[in-house]
């Protein structure tokens, strides 16, 4: 079976884009009051008395958006410095990279996964829920692009850029974002759309599988195993005589539960351990500020792991596929 020894963390729900597959306009959205979120000092309370006495060795901060968190450069300054944290990552919309980037770094930061589902400027603003412009100081997608320059020169290795790709209004740029990694050590990941988010618009677009997508590139290019690897279940590809690699999330299209390493922590403090099943949800919060002893909730969390297995969505056939999801991607921490 394998080691779950990975965990997500979201830091907060919010996020300054309303991303059509995660935070779509039509859905009100009841974001989290600040005494609701986990304070950095209970979350570092859960990572260091819970969380790695479990077995977590590797963490990845995300949101929402992260660095919408004001403390989030001390939080991980102090995940950094702990001896037993193997991995520490983040991933972002990259908006604030380039104020926040050398700050991140300096705390110990190395690993950044940024959020990149167009290289056109107007079919981001749309993806990204932002008002369209003509003027580049007001460009969301030249914020970002920056962010992600300034990233990668302050040496974060491996960066990496998400892209889901959405039937229809991105799809159609699928060679143009695997070229980034031709010349520079970017390792771009395409991802399946998914029906947490916005269940309408994937009922009207439907999702691009992943095969149908390395078609493309293996047809431009040719396509051959790559060697740069993260904690999670990307099938990982390189197209030859690239420095970078690209890889494929494809969560809808060949089903990874089997080699599911991981666990996700709201910000309000739910523990979730399957992305696409909410059964077997268990709250952390509300213990631990009732002053519950940290061997108890490491005894809550080692009897989730031992259901993890079942709780995992794996069979397409068994009748979850469908389920309304009560959160969004935001809510749930990505």
């Amino acid at each position: 079976m394998t080691q779950v020894d990975y965990l997500r963390i979201s830091l907060v729900d919010r996020c300054n884009f309303r991303c059509q597959y995660c935070m779509p306009e039509h859905l009100e959205l009841n974001f989290l009051r600040r005494a609701e979120l986990l304070s950095s000092s209970e979350l570092l309370t859960l990572v260091r008395e819970v969380f790695i006495p479990e077995g977590f060795t590797r963490f990845r901060l995300t949101g929402g958006e992260p660095l919408l968190r004001p403390d989030v450069v001390e939080i991980v300054r102090q995940m950094a410095a702990l001896p037993q944290v193997i991995d520490l990552a983040m991933t972002t919309n990259g908006f604030y990279l380039k104020a926040l980037g050398q700050d991140l770094y300096n705390a110990g930061l190395r690993r950044i996964n940024i959020s990149l589902d167009s290289l056109v400027p107007d079919t981001f603003a749309r993806l990204a829920g932002q008002p369209l412009t003509r003027d580049p100081a007001k460009s969301r997608w030249q914020q970002v692009w920056q962010g992600i320059q300034h990233a990668y020169e302050l040496g974060f290795d491996p960066l990496k850029l998400n892209v889901v790709v959405i039937p229809g209004m991105n799809d159609h740029e699928v060679l143009d974002l695997a070229a980034l990694t031709l010349k520079r050590r970017w390792h771009v990941r395409f991802i399946e759309f998914m029906p947490i988010g916005n269940e309408v618009l994937f009922g009207e677009r439907g999702w691009v599988s992943s095969e149908c997508i390395r078609q493309q590139i293996r047809e431009r290019w040719g396509l051959a195993e790559g060697g740069v690897k993260g904690n999670g279940p990307a099938d990982v590809f390189q197209i030859p005589g690239a420095l970078g690699t690209v890889g494929f999330i494809s969560q809808m299209s060949e089903c990874f539960c089997d080699r599911c390493n991981r666990m996700r922590l709201s910000a309000d403090g739910w523990l979730r351990p399957c992305l696409l099943n909410e059964i077997g949800q268990v709250d952390l919060k509300t213990p631990l500020r009732a002053g519950v002893a940290t061997q108890d909730l490491r005894d809550r969390i080692h009897h989730l792991l031992t259901l993890k297995p079942e709780i995992n969505y794996k069979n397409r056939e068994s009748g979850t596929q469908g389920l309304g999801y009560a959160r969004t991607m935001s809510q749930i921490g990505g």
